[in-house]
C-alpha cells in the first residue's frame, strides 16, 4: 500500500523562503532571475513591479530594472492570469499565450460584441473589420496609445453605455476593451510608457510572434511551473490563480503528472515528484518587504500556513488584493508603507519575533527606502493598515 507523502506547514514555509524571499547572500542579480524565481510579477500597479523585484535583488538600481522590463528580450507584460497584467518570461509566455491569454481573449470579445449589439453598433463582421484595422494602424505607427488610435481607427471612439438604466450605468469606449482583448489574444503587447514610473499610461505595439500550443498542454505546463515555484498547492489554490474552472484544473493537475501530497490539517495538495526526492533545508530565516499585490501572497487562495487569519483584514482590501507586507522566516509579520515625506513606516502583527527579526527587518527597511530614494508613490489597491500608517 503506497503511503501519500506528508509536507508540513514548516516545509511549506521552508520551501518559499527558498524560491521567495532571498536572504542576503542568495539575492538575484538581475529582474530576470527574479520573475524566474517567482514564475510572473505583478504588473496591474506600475510601482510594483519595480519594488518587487527590488526587493529580492543585491544592489538593485531602478534604472537598470526598468531597462529589462522594457527592452523586451527576456521579459515580456502580458495579459494572464485572471485578466491581469503581468511581467512573464518571455520564454514562458507561449504557455501564458495559450493556457490563460487566448481564453481570456475570448470571453472579452464575447462581452465586448454582446455590448456592441445591446448599443446598436455593429456585430461579429463589424468587429473583426475593427480589429484589423487598429492592427494595422498600430503596424504603420510602430506604437501608439490608446486615445492615438481611438482618433485614427473609425469606430474605436464609440462609447458603450454599460447596464444601462441601472444606479451603477457607465460608459466607456470600444477602445478599452478591444485592446485588452487583442493584448491578451496575443496580437499587441505594452510598449513604451507614457509619464513617470507608476504612470499606467502607455503606447500600444505588436507583440512578438509566438510558437502555437494546444491549451490542455499549455496548462498542464503552466501547472508544472507553478508547482516547481509555489507548490505544494491545492486545487483551490491553482483554480485561483489561474482563473480556470474546477474541472480545467483538475485535469491540468492530472496531466502535470502531480503527485497527490497530505497537507497539515489533512488537507489534500500537489506536488512535482522532484519536489519530493531531495529534502528542502531549513533556509537562513530573511527579512522582506514585498509590495502591494506582490506574486508571493498572491500565489495561493489557502494562505494559513504563511498568514495568520486574524491579520486578513489589515492587509486586504475588499476585493481581495493585499497590501505591502513585512516577512519574517517565511511568514507574513506585519505591514509598511511610505509616508508623503518618503519614509517607510511598519508594524507588525503578529507575535513579537524576537530581537533578530526586529533587526533584521529594521535594516532591510533602510535598504528599500534607499532604493527608492526620492521617488514616491502610493499603491493603487490601498488596504486598512497601509492607509493608517500614512496617516
Amino acid at each position: 500500500m503506497n503511503t501519500v507523502p506528508r509536507i508540513t506547514d514548516a516545509q511549506r514555509r521552508a520551501r518559499l523562503t527558498r524560491r521567495h524571499l532571498p536572504g542576503p547572500s542568495r539575492r538575484a542579480t538581475a529582474t530576470r532571475e527574479v520573475v524566474e524565481s517567482v514564475l510572473a510579477l505583478h504588473a496591474t500597479d506600475a510601482a510594483t513591479v519595480y519594488f518587487s523585484a527590488a526587493a529580492r535583488m543585491d544592489g538593485p538600481s531602478h534604472e537598470s530594472i526598468e531597462r529589462e522590463l522594457y527592452e523586451r528580450e527576456a521579459l515580456l507584460r502580458m495579459t494572464a492570469m485572471r485578466c491581469t497584467l503581468f511581467v512573464v518570461p518571455t520564454a514562458l509566455a507561449p504557455v501564458m499565450l495559450a493556457a490563460v491569454g487566448r481564453p481570456n481573449a475570448a470571453g472579452r470579445m464575447k462581452g465586448l460584441l454582446r455590448q456592441l449589439e445591446q448599443n446598436g453598433y455593429g456585430d461579429a463582421a463589424w468587429l473583426e473589420d475593427v480589429s484589423r484595422s487598429t492592427l494595422e494602424a498600430v503596424r504603420e505607427r510602430g506604437e501608439a496609445t490608446t486615445a492615438e488610435l481611438a482618433t485614427a481607427v473609425p469606430g474605436l471612439d464609440r462609447q458603450l453605455v454599460v447596464s444601462p438604466g441601472k444606479p451603477y450605468e457607465s460608459r466607456r469606449s470600444i477602445a478599452t476593451d478591444l485592446l485588452f482583448a487583442l493584448a491578451a489574444d496575443g496580437h499587441l503587447t505594452r510598449g513604451s510608457r507614457r509619464g513617470g514610473w507608476t504612470s499606467n499610461q502607455h503606447a500600444w505595439t505588436l507583440a512578438p510572434e509566438l510558437p502555437d500550443m494546444p491549451a490542455p498542454l499549455a496548462r498542464a505546463e503552466l501547472v508544472r511551473h507553478w508547482l516547481g515555484a509555489f507548490g505544494p498547492g491545492t486545487v483551490a489554490d491553482l483554480k485561483w490563480w489561474t482563473g480556470w474552472t474546477v474541472t480545467e484544473t483538475r485535469k491540468a493537475v492530472a496531466a502535470a503528472q502531480a503527485v497527490e501530497v497530505r497537507l497539515d490539517d489533512g488537507i489534500t495538495g500537489y506536488a512535482l515528484a522532484e519536489d519530493l526526492d531531495a529534502p528542502v533545508a531549513d533556509p537562513e530565516p530573511s527579512a522582506v518587504l514585498l509590495p502591494a499585490l506582490d506574486p508571493t501572497p498572491m500565489g495561493w487562495r489557502e494562505r494559513g500556513f504563511y498568514l495568520d487569519p486574524d491579520h486578513v483584514a489589515a492587509l486586504f482590501d475588499r476585493m481581495g488584493n493585499i497590501g505591502p507586507t513585512v516577512w519574517w522566516d517565511g511568514r507574513i509579520v506585519g505591514g509598511w508603507a511610505q509616508r508623503k515625506d518618503g519614509t517607510l513606516a511598519w508594524r507588525l502583527l503578529a507575535t513579537d519575533p524576537g530581537r533578530e527579526a526586529r533587526t533584521a527587518i529594521g535594516a532591510e527597511v533602510e535598504r528599500m527606502a534607499a532604493f527608492l530614494g526620492e521617488r514616491r508613490f502610493t499603491p493603487a489597491y490601498r488596504t486598512p493598515l497601509e492607509r493608517e500608517l500614512t496617516s
